[in-house]
């Protein structure tokens, strides 16, 4: 038989290389309800490469028109198929205080002011951050992209102005075992008026600025744009605090050329409250939020009445005396 006539051997199948491709990281963005963080939020939709989740640390005492706000966005992103999420620090340890579940209940039980009052800022970090990430170790593509080696894609809205860009040069030096953050706007170079004018151009309404109504670092134009009920919250804040207050004046630390470091007596002075109010709270609310204290110290925990059920009766009292 001739070499040409036998039969060619039967091929042998070749072996299919297979490139494995690791699932992608979450994407979470850090939703802080401002302006820099909603125009990062809308640009990302925008893009058609919306977040994974988007997440809210609420401290329960935002000014009310950023809840207003928080509301309307969080329609928006229901809309878009965007998942949101809003969660809160949640205190475990009470002694034989009322319970509280806010940063306002939080000072008043301990006679004392927001960190920030104090020279401090542990505020955002206990009542914005820690929240969040409690949730996210218990959120599952977070704990599977961790099973597989990587880290969460933490989008934080820092933009490119100077002010920006010092918090950028403070966070960024922080390394984080479980979160890469990213900061897009810088990325983009966009500073605040490129984020005002990215919201706008949604068709969106530019969000008010963000902070809680007892923080240090408000502005007056901001306590003289509050409501009467947060003015008279905080002259409670500052008069339960006042007796243990030893290196500052109030929620503003110290008097300056151009402020009382007393919230109170700037709102005294502008007239923003009756003197009467001011003077009846700084007289009887810490007294009556003593003995409320004290009888609620006597309950089993389980029925011990709650600081939310006290300042409901504080702010209920007021009501009828206005």
């Amino acid at each position: 038989m001739l070499a040409s006539d036998r039969p060619a051997p039967s091929a042998r199948p070749r072996d299919i290389d297979y490139i494995r491709v690791a699932e992608p990281a979450p994407v979470v963005l850090a939703y802080g309800i401002g302006v820099d963080s909603t125009a990062l939020l809308v640009e990302l939709e925008s893009r058609g490469t919306p977040p994974d989740l988007v997440i809210t640390g609420d401290p329960g005492i935002e000014k009310p028109e950023t809840y207003v706000y928080q509301e309307m966005m969080a329609a928006w992103m229901a809309a878009r198929g965007i998942r949101y999420e809003t969660v809160r620090y949640t205190p475990k340890r009470f002694k034989h205080w009322p319970p509280y579940y806010d940063l306002l209940a939080n000072v008043l039980t301990n006679a004392t002011l927001p960190s920030i009052s104090l020279g401090r800022h542990s505020c955002s970090l206990k009542w914005k951050v820690a929240p969040q990430d409690a949730f996210l170790k218990q959120w599952e593509p977070a704990k599977a992209a961790w099973a597989r080696g990587q880290k969460v894609i933490r989008l934080i809205g820092y933009d490119a102005s100077p002010a920006d860009t010092r918090r950028y040069n403070h966070a960024s030096a922080i390394a984080n075992d479980l979160f890469e953050c990213r900061y897009p706007l810088r990325e983009w170079g966009w500073n605040r008026a490129a984020c005002i004018a990215r919201i706008e151009a949604a068709g969106l309404p530019v969000p008010p600025k963000s902070s809680c109504f007892i923080c240090g670092a408000m502005k007056p134009d901001e306590v003289r744009a509050l409501p009467s009920w947060c003015l008279r919250l905080i002259v409670l804040v500052e008069a339960r605090a006042a007796p243990r207050l030893r290196t500052v004046e109030g929620l503003w630390r110290r008097s300056t050329a151009t402020r009382p470091g007393r919230m109170t007596d700037f709102i005294r002075a502008e007239e923003l409250l009756p003197a009467a109010d001011i003077d009846a709270i700084i007289r009887d609310a810490p007294a009556d939020l003593i003995r409320f204290q004290d009888v609620a110290g006597h309950v089993p925990l389980p029925e011990r009445p709650t600081m939310a059920e006290w300042l409901d009766m504080f702010n209920a009292g007021l009501l009828e005396a206005a």
